[in-house]
């Protein structure tokens, strides 16, 4: 069975849900912004819902972990060398 995506967390600034996304790229984490386009047009409106940041339901945990501890470091985390 296929991994399905998973929204792993929300956030009403498109901006931040994007540095967060390509940061778990940095670990080599697929990550997605769904719902970014209504953010885009219509600014952080409540109504318009969040942009949820998505990985595959197989990364989840890890990314969960990588956003846990850059939020809770003063010291970010570096990606693992390719």
């Amino acid at each position: 069975m296929a991994d399905k995506l998973v929204t792993i967390a929300r956030f009403s600034d498109y901006m931040q849900a994007e540095l967060a996304r390509q940061m778990l790229e940095q670990f080599n984490i697929k990550a997605y912004v769904a719902g970014a386009n209504a953010l885009n047009i219509f600014g952080d409106i409540p109504i318009f819902g969040d942009a949820q940041l998505q990985v595959l339901d197989s990364q989840a945990e890890y990314a969960k972990q990588i956003l846990a501890q850059q939020s809770q470091s003063q010291n970010p985390l570096e990606p693992a060398d390719d």
